[in-house]
């Protein structure tokens, strides 16, 4: 799970061209909207459909759900996880 997790902070950092931050910046449990990493709804969309495209799993924009994934990379990287045993 260690290694997931750094390849989504490295898909963060890449997908949306955060240049003054390193993936091993940004913090495994730490949130990733408003406080934390500070990322907003334009970011979230980005982020939905690079991890769509690398990993492809299917999310919905509107789902609390989905919501409850994009909390930190922790949970994003058990989501993705999740549906790779799908």
């Amino acid at each position: 799970m260690v290694a997931l997790e750094h390849e989504i902070k490295q898909l963060i950092v890449s997908a949306l061209a955060l240049e003054d931050i390193a993936p091993d910046d940004i913090q495994t449990d730490a949130p990733l909207f408003v406080e934390g990493l500070g990322l907003d709804s334009i970011d979230a969309l980005e982020l939905g459909l690079a991890l769509q495209k690398r990993y492809g799993v299917s999310l919905s924009a509107d789902s609390q759900e989905t919501r409850q994934h994009f909390a930190s990379v922790q949970t994003l990287a058990a989501f993705v996880a999740s549906q790779r045993k799908q």
